[in-house]
């Protein structure tokens, strides 16, 4: 199915690992033009050569994006390079510590809202006005199972998932009239490289395998989720992919789940 991206702009922030990193590939094969941002330069160059060695055409940023000028400068960076933008991409983001409310201080809640939701609403406020120009754009926010069903632990991050979920929903009636169409997408528990780390820890630690490992874990932490595994990034690259096409452009305003049946309600 031809989804009408080629040639397409993409910006996908946070994308040196992980999901980022399955998006932007994900873009980049359907014939988009990436640019990537991230923190760490070396794991960024590595991202790109594997977006390259797939044929695929990529542009490195390194920049904080939780900084206003990092935020702005990947922007202005990929409109330098490749002329404009048309898909956006608010990827980075983070849980901050693992805790219970009582011990997480107002410093830890103000770092997890700046790097999940202030992040966002920087890149967004610098890559609107190009799409408006060109009346075509898409945006999508990348939250979690957390902002629609929160744990009892890590309040800061569900509340700034809830908060990223909120901003979709607002920009997307702002801007629609505009031809941007803004959207969400809500992972659960995904084998990114930061939990199979954690995989290899725990089955080193328990003395037990690491499928084993996931299967305690879901149990654990992740009950609702009826396939009974964690996903993979690939699994939600090709919704964020989906949402960017003209097969989605009556699509905007709306929070795509991808957790295999964790969050309870519709």
């Amino acid at each position: 199915m031809d989804l009408g991206l080629r040639g397409k702009i993409v910006l996908v922030t946070g994308s040196s690992k992980g999901i980022g990193r399955s998006i932007a590939l994900a873009f980049a094969r359907e014939g988009c033009q990436v640019a990537i941002n991230g923190r760490h330069t070396r794991e960024l160059e590595q991202a790109a050569s594997e977006i390259r060695a797939a044929g695929g055409t990529v542009h490195a940023i390194p920049a904080d994006v939780t900084e206003a000028e990092g935020a702005r400068h990947s922007v202005e960076e990929t409109v330098r390079r490749f002329g404009t933008i048309h898909v956006l991409v608010n990827n980075a983001g983070g849980i901050g510590r693992f805790a219970p409310f009582e011990e997480l201080t107002d410093d830890e809640w103000l770092d997890v809202f700046k790097l999940n939701v202030l992040s966002a609403v920087r890149v967004t406020r610098a890559a609107l006005p190009h799409m408006q120009k060109q009346k075509w754009g898409r945006i999508i926010n990348i939250s979690s199972e957390s902002g629609t069903q929160p744990d009892p632990v890590m309040p800061h991050y569900n509340a700034s998932k809830s908060a990223l979920n909120s901003l979709t929903k607002s920009l997307s009636k702002a801007y629609g009239k505009d031809g941007v169409l803004i959207n969400t997408v809500s992972p659960a528990f995904i084998r990114t490289p930061l939990v199979e780390e954690m995989f290899t820890q725990q089955s080193e630690a328990r003395g037990v395998t690491v499928d084993q490992v996931e299967q305690l874990l879901l149990r654990e932490f992740r009950p609702n989720i009826v396939l009974g595994r964690a996903g993979k990034p690939d699994e939600t690259a090709g919704v964020v992919v989906f949402l960017a096409s003209e097969q989605a452009s009556f699509i905007t305003g709306s929070n795509y789940r991808v957790d295999g049946g964790s969050v309870a309600s519709l």
